[in-house]
């Protein structure tokens, strides 16, 4: 089979003020082995020198393109919603412009779409520090995962997850706090299931200023989640807060 004839993956990348980061995570993008991808870079509104960094590489690859969201609102959100609806690819997959893809990230996980039940497919993956020092912390999610598993933990780290377009469509990201999980959610709910490559395809930068670095905060996003976007009854949703909770510690501890 030719490259052309293999289904084109669209690359979703929000950015916004991302000098110190976006060179490797486009440099990873284009490192990968499986090479029918478009990446959309999504400027949220920056003021450093990140668009004309994405701008040098445009030059010389032509399948990046930078697009700039219309409505900046400071989420990830919106700008990841304006690249899905420009995406062309068969499938959509998620890289923030601070993360990194490891080379075989896309060859791993693309046969896997063969069984018709299967519409996400995701990985572990790897934490680094702000500067990308590798040190094994690696974060393993479970070989597969429906939406009702899905409800107890967020087992799908969104810069490894990808969904066939063609089985559930074009979904979009809810403009709220954690909307990554409940994105995969919204895919799975139609009774598709997602499946792990259970290899580590991908480096996760935990950086001071993350959102997700205030576990507090993202604790009351979660039952945000159950009670008012699931609408999951009280008692089901204690049940499955309790287990996040529990799964999330131990998560952070890595």
């Amino acid at each position: 089979m030719t490259e052309k004839q293999k289904a084109l993956v669209s690359i979703i990348m929000p950015m916004y003020n991302s000098e110190a980061f976006i060179k490797d995570a486009i440099k990873s993008v284009i490192a990968q082995t499986y090479k029918n991808w478009e990446l959309l870079v999504v400027d949220d509104g920056s003021t450093d020198n990140s668009r004309a960094i994405v701008e040098k590489f445009m030059a010389w690859d032509s399948r990046i393109h930078l697009l700039q969201n219309p409505c900046p609102i400071g989420m990830p959100s919106e700008p990841r919603n304006y690249g899905i609806q420009a995406a062309h690819g068969h499938f959509i997959a998620f890289l923030d412009s601070d993360d990194m893809w490891l080379p075989s990230k896309l060859a791993q996980q693309l046969p896997m779409f063969q069984d018709n039940r299967t519409a996400v497919v995701y990985s572990n993956y790897e934490k680094i520090d702000e500067k990308g020092k590798r040190s094994a912390r690696i974060v393993i999610a479970p070989p597969q995962v429906d939406y009702n598993k899905m409800l107890y933990s967020n087992y799908i780290g969104n810069l490894t997850g990808i969904f066939d377009v063609r089985k559930v469509g074009k979904n979009y990201f809810r403009q709220i706090r954690h909307e990554d999980y409940a994105f995969w959610l919204s895919v799975l709910k139609s009774g598709y299931i997602a499946r792990s490559t259970q290899t580590i395809t991908a480096l996760y930068r935990v950086r001071s200023s993350s959102l997700s670095a205030n576990k507090l905060r993202l604790l009351s996003w979660q039952w945000n989640i159950l009670r008012n976007v699931e609408h999951i009854s009280f008692f089901r949703a204690i049940g499955f807060y309790i287990t996040y909770a529990y799964n999330a510690f131990f998560k952070n501890m890595i």
